[in-house]
């Protein structure tokens, strides 16, 4: 990038490395690294093309490309990713914040308000939450929302705290690390009025076939869900009865093609009384219009639960 240059011409020269190195989404690439590059704002960058870029921030452009045409994700170049109406921040070792997990967000706090009204009082409970996307903005969202979040990653436990704490709502949101449930106090057992969860979900055979940026950059632990991409969809299914206070809500994100094996993992579970846990189970569709997601309502039973994890 030549002395003189402006922002205009960086980002032409950008978008054409990102299209050679074979970026199908060069332009939006560009105009994103550009952004963190020069500090500016998308609309402000509009209105600057003709500005100079001063020579420390071309050779960070120029880094941050070469990581960007070499494969690595946008988000952890930036080191953050719209989530809703919030910046999340963003780092490698914890899986990026999809836009589906916004609709997930949404149909879980279509529930929540549905049970408790939107000014409501709330126990939430997210499971592998990651960044804390999914906490953070219920919490955010929903003043009266208190949000428990557990992740088994440590990297994702400090990420998700730093997330709380960015957004102003670590008062409300309580990270925890651990596996599953068994990082939830015993005492709130039965007390949540919903469980969230993005969890991992991709079939281990399709780990290869999945875009190189991701494959190669994201935490495989975050994604791999076994051998039929179930494997943590089994055991929320059985821990969430004995989780949910009567009428709580289950809300799941699944990898597409999933939702009639998890509707009966779901339907399969039973309380303590060795009646059905759940009732009203239905499935929600994606931005592309694909069944992806799962809600359920937790039914008046006896808590626990008696099916197999």
């Amino acid at each position: 990038m030549a002395a003189g240059e402006t922002l205009g011409d960086a980002l032409f020269k950008t978008r054409r490395m990102l299209e050679n190195a074979g970026d199908e989404h060069a332009e939006v690439s560009a105009e994103w690294l550009l952004e963190w590059a020069s500090g500016k704002s998308r609309a402000e960058l509009h209105l600057s093309f003709d500005e100079p870029l001063d020579l420390a921030r071309r050779f960070q452009l120029m880094a941050v490309t070469a990581k960007r045409c070499a494969g690595e994700p946008l988000q952890y170049l930036t080191g953050s990713a719209p989530f809703r109406r919030f910046e999340i921040i963003c780092e490698p070792g914890v899986l990026i914040p999809r836009p589906e997990t916004e609709l997930l967000v949404e149909l879980a706090l279509d529930a929540l308000d549905a049970r408790v009204g939107r000014a409501g009082s709330a126990r939430v409970l997210d499971l592998c939450t990651g960044t804390g996307c999914i906490a953070c903005a219920i919490a955010a969202e929903r003043e009266g929302a208190e949000v428990w979040a557990t992740d088994v990653a440590p990297e994702a436990v400090a990420l998700a705290r730093r997330n709380a704490e960015a957004l102003g709502v670590d008062a409300r949101v309580h990270v925890r690390e651990g596996d599953l449930a068994r990082a939830v106090p015993e005492e709130l057992f039965g007390a949540f009025d919903l469980v969230v969860s993005n969890p991992p979900y991709v079939p281990s055979a399709v780990m290869d076939e999945l875009p190189r940026e991701v494959r190669d950059h994201e935490p495989r632990l975050a994604l791999d869900g076994g051998e039929d991409g179930l494997r943590l969809v089994r055991r929320i299914a059985h821990e969430a009865p004995r989780l949910l206070a009567p009428r709580g809500i289950l809300a799941l994100e699944l990898f597409e093609g999933h939702v009639d094996e998890a509707t009966e993992l779901v339907e399969s579970a039973r309380g303590a009384d060795g009646a059905p846990a759940f009732r009203t189970v239905r499935a929600e569709r994606d931005l592309a219009g694909r069944p992806r997601f799962l809600l359920a309502e937790r039914t008046f039973g006896q808590g626990g639960t008696t099916c197999a994890p």
